[in-house]
């Protein structure tokens, strides 16, 4: 197939666990489920204090349409209803339970009746899941859409991250599972062309999933070449596709959907068994890890215990990081816990955890040259620096992606993207005080015009 690669980085693989099949952890001494692990509002809980719980059992309903239900990932007892401080300083709820060792699985687990495209995306629903790449977007939400304008669903298994390769142990464990969601995929959306993007630097990958899925005309495995950020869902697209989402479009309106293969592979796991969401493959890596692995992580379970269980730290961290090193969250303990974003967790030592000072900007342009939305980040922090919103508006500071290749590209080690993030926040407020100005002045008018027809009626 022919590439078209937009731009992007080089960025280091450290794929250091990619040969290691993940291993399932036993449930620690506490689990705290957070009510908040998708975009939309919290989940509703379900469960009281004292209530005994099995693994499977739904403890949490969706908080809305754009929402997920949340079940228990272990047996136990519902201790509390606890916050839970977040990384950027904020705190959710979150339910507490207790294992008691047994991991008993709800007695209502069974394969859901799927016969129609409705009963096909209410499974999706109830198995709880959501974007796993790290988007965490509620994928009945996404698949919600109508199947005659699918042309392409591009299959997310490109996992351009630093460290991570949780997605590549899915690819390469899981593939029969995988391959039974391309089946799925091609029997509600008929007319759609199934590409599976994966980076090049996965070549036993790329060649699993061609071997399982050969003779499916509907399936084709792509090998992409290893530019970050390939997953991008804009990128990802353009280079399977050649399509551009426009800006505020969404890729359905291009023809295209994507997902990401731990996703798809949940969603297949539900179906033929009935097994919500209840676990991830958590990469584990970092120059304050002792032994890097990839392991089966019950949702809810802390970063110190699943470290604990891969063997502990080697040094004490100087960071520790959500997420890749691109796009990932610093977190301000190891008391975080594994939620249905998580794919790795990342321990630097003190060396690799501090960040270069910045200086002066250069003009060089390597931050446009690199971002794959074709924006100009220098521009922006000047702007964002300046206070004016009016030209971060201009400048559509608010379709960056949050990526980090202009950061990670410039000489000068400015911070690009933490500035694109706090700039987005300020045409936010720019963008809502425009609003509320126009809604008043709207207001306003209506009340002359109002008193205006009473005084010729009068």
């Amino acid at each position: 197939m022919s590439i078209r690669l937009l731009p992007g980085v080089h960025a280091p693989h450290r794929k250091n666990t990619k040969d290691m099949a993940p291993v399932r952890m036993p449930p620690p001494a506490l689990v705290r489920i957070p009510l908040s692990m998708n975009i939309g509002r919290p989940a509703t809980p379900l469960v009281k204090l004292m209530e005994k719980v099995q693994v499977g059992q739904k403890i949490a309903e969706a908080g809305g349409f754009v929402g997920a239900p949340i079940h228990s990932s272990v047996s136990g007892t519902v201790k509390k209803f606890d916050d839970l401080l977040l990384f950027h300083g904020g705190t959710c709820k979150v339910i507490v339970i207790e294992p008691d060792g047994e991991q008993t699985p709800w007695e209502g687990i069974a394969p859901p009746e799927v016969t129609d495209f409705d009963s096909f995306i209410n499974a999706v629903r109830e198995s709880g899941v959501v974007g796993l790449g790290g988007a965490t977007f509620p994928t009945s939400v996404k698949l919600k859409v109508d199947p005659e304008k699918v042309e392409y669903i591009c299959v997310n298994g490109a996992e351009c991250e630093p460290y991570i390769t949780a997605d590549t142990r899915t690819m390469l464990d899981d593939g029969e599972r995988l391959s039974e969601g391309f089946d799925l995929l091609h029997r509600f959306y008929p007319k759609a062309r199934i590409l599976v993007g994966i980076e090049d630097n996965k070549p036993k990958s790329i060649k699993h999933l061609t071997e399982l899925n050969r003779g499916k005309d509907y399936v084709q495995v792509c090998a992409l070449p290893a530019l970050y950020p390939q997953g991008g869902e804009k990128v990802l697209i353009h280079n399977l596709t050649g399509r551009i989402v426009p800006a505020g479009k969404l890729p359905i309106d291009v023809g295209c959907v994507v997902i990401n293969t731990s996703t798809l592979k949940t969603i297949a796991e539900y179906v033929a068994t009935g097994k919500p969401l209840v676990e991830k493959y958590v990469t584990v890596d970092g120059s304050a890890i002792k032994h890097p692995m990839n392991v089966i992580a019950p949702i809810g379970a802390s970063v110190h215990d699943v470290v604990e269980f891969t063997g502990g730290y080697s040094v004490e961290p100087g960071k520790i990081i959500m997420g890749g090193p691109m796009m990932g969250m610093s977190v301000p303990s190891d008391e975080e816990v594994v939620t249905k974003g998580t794919g790795s967790i990342l321990a630097l030592n003190a060396e690799d955890a501090v960040l270069p000072e910045p200086t002066d900007c250069i003009k060089c342009g390597r931050c446009v040259n690199h971002c794959p939305l074709h924006l100009s980040p220098a521009d922006i922090e000047t702007a964002f620096r300046l206070k004016k919103p009016e030209d971060l508006k201009v400048l559509r500071v608010d379709l960056c992606m949050e990526c980090g290749c202009c950061a990670f590209i410039c000489p000068a080690c400015r911070p690009l993207v933490q500035v694109n993030k706090l700039a987005k926040q300020d045409l936010s407020k720019y963008n809502a005080k425009l609003k509320a100005e126009a809604d008043a002045k709207a207001k306003k008018e209506a009340e002359k015009a109002e008193k205006k027809g009473e005084s010729a009626n009068g």
